[in-house]
């Protein structure tokens, strides 16, 4: 059976959201099973029964998008499927963003009067370069009506990498030192949901709600899973190489 994980957070009414995992599908190993990705090398037909699986939970059929780990946000409603972006938005109701992702951090994002909703891939090079900003900017909405929902990726117990990519984030911000321990080697363990979370503040999406007290502000909520550590559950290119694709969806209903 097909399972889907559906995000747990202070979405208003009108609002849908879900992420896959890899269970449930048509392809074989190694996409075993619920592959979304068309680009992975899977056979067509699987990848098409996939899609025609995941159509009957949504809408319309989601904007397929071509990512190269940029920062490029585009207009569900208006936007050709396929259009090379790392992100999308949109304010039509019934129109579906969607992100494929295996280890990069899928974010979602709607503002508290369920009239815009957006959704981008964030691995490091394209939350580095400020694809959570762009996709921000694209909704037109300030950060004190926002809200964000930080999917499954690659955990900070499994994620390595080296010490240029700690470098580019902390000349960013040295805040971001905090999101990553040293291993030894040159080598730093690095919690990308800390380092979202941290672009997400400085846009003001963590501060409170208008008219909400600081208790019950707005916050950005974290899926608490591991793309790399969970095989059952999820699709991970640094621990397999050739893989599956995950999609993280968000829509206005």
């Amino acid at each position: 059976m097909t399972s889907f994980i559906h995000p747990d957070w202070p979405a208003p009414r009108g609002v849908r959201a879900l992420a896959t995992t890899r269970q449930g599908g048509a392809s074989r190993a190694p996409w075993d099973s619920f592959n979304l990705g068309d680009h992975v090398g899977d056979d067509p037909g699987a990848v098409a029964a996939n899609r025609a699986l995941l159509r009957r939970e949504l809408p319309a059929e989601p904007l397929w998008l071509s990512q190269v780990h940029g920062t490029r946000c585009v207009d569900a409603a208006t936007a050709a499927p396929g259009v090379e972006a790392d992100a999308s938005f949109t304010r039509r109701r019934g129109v579906v963003c969607a992100v494929l992702t295996a280890d990069c951090l899928p974010v979602l994002l709607c503002d508290d009067r369920a009239s815009v909703v957006g959704v981008a891939h964030a691995g490091w090079r394209g939350l580095a370069a400020g694809v959570i900003e762009s996709t921000v900017a694209a909704m037109g909405e300030p950060g004190d009506r926002l809200m964000a929902w930080l999917g499954p990726a690659i955990g900070p117990q499994a994620f390595e990498v080296g010490g240029e990519v700690r470098e580019i984030f902390v000349a960013h911000d040295a805040q971001a030192a905090d999101a990553f321990v040293a291993t030894g080697g040159g080598k730093w363990l690095c919690d990308i949901h800390q380092l979202a979370r941290q672009r997400l503040q400085s846009l003001g999406i963590d501060g409170p709600r208008r008219g909400v007290p600081v208790t019950q502000s707005c916050r950005s909520t974290s899926a608490d899973f591991c793309t790399m550590r969970d095989a059952e559950n999820f699709f991970s290119y640094r621990r397999d190489g050739v893989t599956g694709r995950m999609a993280s969806l968000i829509w206005l209903e």
